[in-house]
């Protein structure tokens, strides 16, 4: 059976994007952005919401260009993939 690992995210920047470049000199730009998500509680009848935070990673010419336009508080759309990433901390 085939797989697909595609997302669509609309929301808000958390912090200015970083940008650094890899020894190779691969521009990787990083920030994060929360994700708003709104719902009526159907036993209580009150509005809730709730946030996603999320880490963004884009590479290359894509990565300078969010360094370039991307502002903390800014609204933007991002398309990708999932990735996700494990550690142990030394006390286990």
């Amino acid at each position: 059976m085939a797989s697909l690992n595609r997302v669509f995210l609309i929301g808000n920047l958390t912090r200015d994007p970083e940008l650094r470049y890899l020894p190779s000199g691969s521009a990787v730009c990083e920030f994060g952005l929360a994700v708003n998500r709104t719902w009526f509680d159907q036993k209580s009848g009150e509005k809730k919401e709730d946030v996603a935070f999320v880490e963004i990673v884009v590479w290359a010419k894509q990565g300078e260009m969010c360094a370039e336009y991307l502002k903390k508080g800014r609204s933007t759309f991002v398309e990708g993939r999932l990735q996700f990433e494990q550690w142990q901390s030394q006390d286990g």
